[in-house]
């Protein structure tokens, strides 16, 4: 199976068994806490990322340090391939690997579901290596049970899979009971922020700078000050007054 891959790409799990580390290696556990960490931190707005943080790349948000990660080539593929099966989109070019082409217009890829997991601010880069190799330890084992053949995906055997099997082997993850259900169910959910709120750019810059998921969403543009304002009641008419101690910027008193 390795050699179908252009490589040995059977990795031993992200832990000993029981949950108990190795080597230093971060346990599931910790997988859960940081992952679940960093959305919290997403979709409460304790992470202010400013648009250079997604322009400068993932090399930038891995470049030094002790935590660093040297080399993003043998995880990425990898951690694209689920992402662009939770939001589809076209292929980047002919030889896109990662990205199926399953569906027309950009996907989660596309909108930069990588960099986003690569912010210096959220402190995800340690883990992303394990947790690509129990994604990619989950895929040959599905390619074993279900007697398919890996396409020649150099580092990544889940991006070997072909789209229906990358759907199929998902649906398993994400079965609620099944083993690390949790970690899946949050790495979708980062597939889903970088699409639909690119959450790795402050939503003025992913505007101007025409966010593929924002843009593809129809997402309106901000008035003339910067600000969003929606004068027309999305139910046609007002529900409630505004309270009288509300402040000039819409936040309560």
């Amino acid at each position: 199976m390795a050699d179908a891959v252009n490589g040995p790409i059977v990795p031993r799990p992200g832990g000993a068994p029981g949950g108990t580390a190795e080597r230093g290696r971060p346990t599931r556990r910790q997988l859960v806490l940081g992952l679940a960490g960093a959305v919290a931190a997403l979709q409460t707005g304790a992470v202010a990322a400013p648009a250079r943080a997604s322009a400068a790349g993932p090399a930038a948000a891995l470049a030094t340090g002790p935590a660093a990660v040297p080399d993003i080539s043998a995880w990425r593929t990898a951690l694209e391939a689920f992402a662009d099966t939770m939001v589809p989109g076209e292929k980047r070019h002919s030889g896109d690997r990662a990205v199926a082409g399953a569906a027309a217009g950009p996907g989660a890829v596309q909108a930069g579901t990588v960099e986003l997991l690569c912010l210096p601010e959220l402190g995800l880069a340690p883990l992303l290596p394990v947790l690509a190799e129990l994604l990619d330890t989950r895929a040959v084992a599905y390619a074993l049970r279900k007697g398919r053949v890996l396409l020649p995906v150099v580092g990544s055997a889940f991006a070997g899979l072909g789209f229906r099997d990358r759907t199929a082997l998902a649906a398993e993850l994400l079965e609620p009971g099944a083993a690390d259900q949790k970690l899946w169910v949050l790495l979708a959910l980062f597939s889903s922020l970088a699409f639909d709120t690119a959450a790795h750019l402050h939503t003025t810059d992913a505007v101007a700078q025409r966010h593929p998921g924002l843009a593809w969403s129809a997402f309106p543009p901000p008035d003339a000050d910067g600000l969003w304002r929606f004068p027309e009641s999305g139910y046609g008419r007002e529900l409630a007054r505004t309270h009288p101690r509300t402040t000039s910027g819409g936040h309560p008193a």
